[in-house]
């Protein structure tokens, strides 16, 4: 009769000795070449995914709860401007770079998943009921990383704060010293800000 370990250690030596030793069927070079194409597979379908998700189509057309601030984009200056270049949602919305990015939108869509299910802005009622909320959720996630997605696209420096306009040029003074942040003063940009 066989004694039981004591420990798991022998347990765990063993299954360290398995993993680490080589194959009976395959060769070093065959294992490396099938991690290496599901390794090349992962990262290709993460892009896809990354691609097919970050659309405006996407944001106000798989949610059913996103249609209507994805109506009120449609009719703000970060849509349609005179300079002609578009921000979508996963330009002010989502992180720029990597790993942060896959974090937020796994975080992000777990969440939209849960209260689309949820129903909890499933019609244009619930939804105006809550805007205030998301408003500040995303308000705060601004003011945290000092508005990061809106300087990809929106630069400032003395040097074009000295050229604005009278009224303006106080407050981008305030922003280039750090006392401020794009989301203090502009709010209800890309969607109708809350009433309260």
């Amino acid at each position: 009769m066989a004694m039981e370990p004591v420990s798991g250690a022998p347990v765990r030596r063993g299954l360290w000795k398995r993993l680490t030793s080589p194959s009976a069927r395959w060769s070093v070079l065959a294992l490396l070449i099938v991690g290496l194409l599901i390794g090349a597979g992962g990262v290709i379908a993460t892009q896809v995914m990354v691609a097919k998700t970050g659309t405006n189509e996407f944001c106000g057309g798989a949610c059913h709860s996103m249609q209507w601030v994805a109506q009120e984009y449609k009719q703000s200056v970060h849509a349609v401007n005179r300079t002609g270049v578009s921000a979508g949602c996963h330009d002010c919305h989502i992180p720029h770079h990597y790993p942060a990015l896959l974090f937020y939108k796994a975080k992000a869509g777990i969440k939209d998943a849960i209260g689309e299910m949820r129903g909890v802005i499933s019609t244009k009622e619930k939804f105006e009921k809550e805007r205030t909320r998301m408003a500040k959720e995303v308000w705060a996630e601004y003011k945290t990383n000092n508005s990061e997605n809106c300087r990809t696209c929106h630069v400032f420096d003395k040097a074009i704060v000295a050229k604005q306009k009278d009224f303006v040029r106080p407050m981008h003074e305030q922003f280039l010293a750090g006392a401020m942040t794009c989301v203090d003063c502009h709010k209800g940009i890309a969607h109708t800000a809350p009433t309260e």
